[in-house]
């Protein structure tokens, strides 16, 4: 393999981290919120029936929401962005030279000798001046662009993935294990999805993992009290 090839191949892998990690942070969300309720809610009753309303009214409720509040915030983001580039296709159009020098400066500023500089954004200049324009003064580039739509179906996709995991075991597993069960199934997928994460970010792998546990036994075992208190007051 050729030395470019092989580094386009990291270039794409590391373009696709950044929706991994959505993803990952997305399914550990509906793992953890919705198992966290029907622990409350199992702690109170323990009615299969209720359990699984409880359960699915989380997974679709929390589904949309993540799905709506992705798209609202990404299609925010992509406003601004596509706001900047006609900005600076108006400043092209209007001063091309001192876009240009503007340009030949960005290029000193990275450590070429002002003559260099100043031929390659003359030549950049000369084709498509937006797309170099966005790249190296905004930092955007032209053709992937902030995508609300995608955005807003990983994060739900996702988190109902997640989510799914308390609803099986509430479906398949008998009343007298079940909580013991959801319990271990939700902090085993903590810490696959933590230490998976950690992989993608670069960090280390056994921390992430042992803070999701900690964490997410925190909270299991916070909304199991408040299930059961709920439960005793109001019986």
């Amino acid at each position: 393999m050729s030395p470019t090839a092989h580094h386009h191949g990291e270039r794409h892998r590391s373009g696709r981290a950044a929706w991994l990690r959505a993803a990952v942070l997305g399914a550990n969300d509906g793992l953890l919120s919705v198992a966290s309720l029907m622990m409350g809610v199992g702690a109170a009753s323990v009615a299969r029936s209720t359990l699984l309303v409880a359960g699915f009214a989380a997974l679709v409720g929390g589904a949309l929401s993540m799905a709506a509040g992705e798209y609202g915030s990404v299609s925010s983001q992509r406003d601004t962005e596509q706001a900047d580039l006609e900005r600076e296709r108006r400043e092209l159009m209007a001063t091309p030279d001192a876009e240009r020098a503007e340009l030949a400066g960005i290029y000193r500023e990275r450590g070429l000798s002002a003559r260099l500089a100043e031929q390659v954004a003359t030549e950049l200049s000369a084709g498509d001046a937006l797309v170099h324009h966005a790249r190296d003064e905004l930092g955007l580039d032209p053709e992937n662009l902030a995508a609300p739509l995608q955005a807003a179906g990983v994060s739900a996709l996702s988190f109902s993935v997640g989510a799914l995991v308390p609803v099986l075991v509430a479906i398949v597993v008998p009343s007298s294990s079940r909580a013991a069960i959801t319990v271990v199934a939700t902090l085993a997928g903590l810490v696959a999805l933590g230490a998976l994460g950690a992989h993608l970010g670069g960090a280390p792998k056994g921390k992430a993992a042992l803070r999701m546990a900690l964490l997410g036994a925190l909270a299991l075992a916070g909304t199991t009290l408040v299930g059961k208190l709920v439960g005793t007051a109001v019986a």
